[in-house]
């Protein structure tokens, strides 16, 4: 039984294996692709180098917070995973507080086919969607999170 304000480790954590072999291997073809796409998109926002989270999440930057519960986070300020179905995009800045929920509101309304989860944004393909509200969307989020957790 956990105590209130006992330190938990997340199951995700960043990991030795590159990032761009990992994106060689992912298949088919056609989301190996988009992968790159989107790694280089994330690059130019960000500027950052990605890192692995976990075996299939690729992460950009970082960030630690404490929840009201006594948990400590660590996890990637932004980042996405291609999954056969969908490719998973961590945008955690939208999440942030009221007013820039509701400018992501706004920007998800003109980005395109896509469903959302708590802190994912989920999209078939990249055809689906306007990548230069994406670019919005992460540099929106990237803003956010260097706001509020600054290094």
């Amino acid at each position: 039984m956990k105590r209130a304000f006992e330190v938990v480790e997340a199951k995700t954590q960043i990991t030795e294996i590159d990032p761009l072999d990992f994106m060689a291997t992912i298949e088919p073809e056609q989301k190996r692709r988009e992968s790159e796409v989107l790694d280089a998109l994330f690059r130019r926002v960000t500027g950052e180098e990605p890192k692995m989270w976990g075996p299939s999440i690729i992460g950009y930057g970082t960030y630690r917070t404490t929840y009201a519960s006594g948990r400590d986070v660590h996890w990637m300020r932004a980042g996405f995973s291609p999954r056969k179905a969908k490719h998973s995009l961590y945008l955690m800045g939208g999440y942030c507080d009221a007013e820039t929920g509701e400018k992501h509101a706004n920007r998800l309304a003109r980005l395109g086919k896509h469903t959302r989860g708590k802190s994912c944004l989920y999209v078939n393909k990249l055809a689906d969607i306007d990548l230069g509200v994406l670019e919005e969307l992460i540099r929106e989020d990237w803003r956010e999170m260097s706001r509020r957790y600054p290094d």
